[in-house]
């Protein structure tokens, strides 16, 4: 009789490893089943629920510049929140499978030229806007990646991009497209090269210093996590990460909507003239304060171009506001120590400015 029962507890087992199966299963990241579509549906959401908070529960006039400077930041306060969230999720889940000893030890034979290219070409096929690119400047320092060429990078993925690309080229044909995606890889590459040449590790913040430090899980190469810790060090990332950098975020796209509500874009266009030998830098110091992602800022662009602005001074323009914008540099002081920002902005500036005139005085 003892024995029969041994079947049915082993059967009762059976059935009952599968009733657990649900709360073990997200336990083990099933729950990215229904955080995803979430995620895409209040990233979908977020432009119609910034014009109902500034238009229908607010009752402010619609392009008046209070409504959509409101509008502006209800809209981009949540989207870049998102895409900080999940591109600091896939980054960290990444880095898990990669040991920093080995991308720092590949990656130091090109230190000064291939791995600058690298990045600035990696950069063109991500579509994130200044402040997406910021906590994958991070993670790639935490897995060993050189600063100069992370600076590379940095500049690339926001400047150059597809989606940028893509709109020139359907409004400007294949020439603009073309120039500028090698100016601005060009500038990257220089820009991080010069950055990377000027040894400045030394000038990040002191918890960056303490992370890169710390070991990553991909150092463990040998215990192969499971997927349930490669997913636990990806939520600690993003803990770790955006919660340190939310505030600066906040205080960027602040400024940002103030002068995406209040600047003319009229008074911007009669400034940029061929003729102006100010034009250039005076697009430049405009375009920093602005903030906009390039599907944003290239219809700018063309009513620029439309009213008289020279093609130099407004892809210069166009380059301040999505590669060198105030949000970028605000939340770069969270990880970045004073001297260092001013290299990085005064590296790239020039590169802006250079490009500026060239194309002013052979287009």
């Amino acid at each position: 009789m003892a024995g029969e029962q041994t079947p049915e507890k082993g059967s009762g087992m059976c059935c009952g490893a599968n009733a657990p199966a649900g709360p073990g299963f997200f336990r083990k990241g099933g729950w990215l089943l229904v955080a995803l579509p979430a995620w895409v549906a209040a990233y979908l959401s977020a432009h119609p629920l910034s014009e109902w908070i500034a238009f229908r529960l607010l009752r402010l006039v619609p392009k008046s510049h209070l409504g959509e400077a409101v509008a502006f930041f209800f809209y981009d306060v949540p989207k870049v929140l998102l895409l900080l969230t999940l591109i600091v999720f896939v980054v960290t889940f990444l880095q898990t499978f990669v040991s920093p000893t080995r991308v720092r030890n590949t990656l130091s034979r090109h230190r000064e030229g291939i791995g600058n290219g690298l990045a600035a070409l990696l950069g063109i096929v991500t579509p994130f806007c200044s402040c997406s690119a910021v906590p994958l400047f991070i993670g790639f320092l935490r897995a060993g990646v050189p600063l100069g060429v992370t600076f590379s990078f940095l500049v690339s993925a926001p400047m150059v991009n597809e989606v940028a690309l893509g709109m020139l080229f359907a409004m400007f044909g294949w020439k603009v497209a073309l120039l500028y995606a090698l100016t601005g890889v060009a500038i990257a590459f220089v820009s991080g090269f010069v950055l990377g040449r000027m040894r400045m590790e030394g000038h990040l913040e002191g918890w960056v210093q303490d992370a890169l430090k710390a070991p990553a899980l991909g150092d463990m190469e040998e215990e192969h996590p499971s997927p349930a810790e490669r997913i636990t060090a990806s939520v600690q990332g993003v803990k770790d990460i955006v919660g340190k950098v939310w505030p600066y975020l906040l205080a960027g796209i602040g400024v940002g909507a103030l002068i995406h509500g209040y600047v003319p874009q009229a008074l911007l266009a009669g400034l940029l003239g061929k003729q102006a030998w100010y034009s250039v830098p005076l697009a430049v110091l405009i375009g920093v304060p602005l903030y906009a992602n390039a599907a944003g800022v290239v219809p700018v662009v063309e009513v620029l171009l439309g009213k008289g602005a020279a093609l130099g001074s407004t892809l210069a323009f166009m380059m301040a506001v999505i590669g060198l914008s105030l949000p970028e540099v605000v939340i770069l002081r969270r990880v970045l120590r004073p001297r260092l920002i001013a290299a990085f902005v005064g590296v790239v500036a020039l590169g802006i400015l250079l490009v500026g005139y060239l194309f002013n005085a052979l287009l």
